[in-house]
């Protein structure tokens, strides 16, 4: 037997004993109704199972309330962290957040995204350097509200949130300086994002501004196991490095194991490690890691917010500083 699944405002208001309408007013904030048929209606709607469709009347005002978020490295700690603070601030605006997962380069990414738009999804964001450009101008051309994180796309239109990544490397020159380090090396991943690489540039720039060189290594995606390979490369060198900035936090994890257990270097005293992105696993005992955090929360507060105010703005782009947070992975800077 199939059973009906949707209770309509007709059949509450036949139940309750009112108009369609007063149903109506009833479920819409601030509208006028008096308390007895508030009462009657609210009754008959939780004898019946009925719940308001806010999409058809989203639809009615042109708006769904539906958000899409596109993300690349979804299994990430990081990324993971930025979607959960997204979903929460979005749901606190009652709004609704459609995952698009933008790993695989084929059609099946555009084919997503397309019946994402035909769902009448009012914004999208985008939360990585890592999406192909076409992924904007579709956005764009439906007409969508579009935020981009950690991306260097100017578009008309957009609100653009990103990093002040090269502040954050200069800060971890001067940070191995102190510590007396006088060898450098940056550990990247081949992903070459616009955050990742300005972080990479940002680090040469500053070493350089000091008469110093930087050596340099990418490998793979932003992962563990990257850091492993690049560490090897760059550890197996006649002239080892004494002071690693990695581009993310997952790969100053895989660095700093092969330092410790495959080449019995002791961390700090041997080399010193700084990572981006304050993951949970940074503040584990067995890595205490040096890290830049990340804002997350004010990212997607103000991501939010825009979307959320229709009136014209003037702001359309936010450079967001870092955190620098000191654990053990770092000596103590020499009097």
């Amino acid at each position: 037997m199939s059973r009906k699944i949707y209770v309509s405002a007709k059949e509450v208001a036949e139940r309750a004993g009112v108009s369609r309408s007063a149903v109506s007013r009833t479920f819409t904030p601030g509208a006028s109704v008096s308390a007895e048929t508030r009462r009657r209606v609210t009754e008959a709607a939780h004898e019946l199972g009925y719940h308001v469709n806010h999409l058809a009347r989203g639809l009615m005002r042109n708006e769904s309330g539906i958000v899409c978020l596109i993300v690349s490295e979804m299994d990430t700690p990081y990324r993971a962290s930025l979607v959960r603070a997204l979903t929460r601030r979005l749901q606190s605006q009652s709004k609704v957040a459609m995952l698009i997962n933008t790993d695989r380069s084929d059609s099946s990414v555009d084919q997503a995204l397309k019946q994402a738009i035909s769902y009448r999804a009012d914004a999208s964001i985008i939360l990585s350097g890592m999406p192909d450009r076409s992924i904007t101008d579709l956005c764009l051309r439906s007409g969508q509200r579009l935020v981009l994180i950690n991306r260097d796309e100017d578009r008309d239109g957009a609100l653009m949130i990103n990093l002040d990544d090269q502040e954050a490397a200069r800060r971890a020159l001067s940070a191995f300086l102190e510590a007396g380090c006088r060898s450098f090396a940056f550990a990247n991943s081949e992903v070459m994002t616009p955050s990742l690489m300005a972080r990479e540039v940002g680090f040469q720039a500053a070493a350089r501004e000091k008469g110093l060189e930087v050596t340099v290594e990418r490998y793979g995606s932003t992962t563990y196991q990257s850091g492993v390979v690049l560490a090897e490369r760059m550890l197996e060198r006649e002239h080892r490095p004494d002071a690693i900035f990695c581009a993310n936090d997952l790969i100053a994890c895989g660095v700093m194991d092969v330092a410790r257990h495959r080449y019995k270097l002791a961390v700090p005293e041997d080399l010193c490690v700084i990572g981006f992105d304050n993951i949970e696993q940074a503040a584990w005992s067995s890595y205490q890691l040096t890290t830049f955090a990340q804002p997350v929360e004010e990212i997607a507060v103000r991501a939010v917010e825009w979307l959320s105010d229709h009136r014209p703005v003037e702001i359309h782009s936010h450079r967001l500083g870092t955190q620098l947070i000191w654990r053990g992975s770092v000596r103590e800077a020499k009097s």
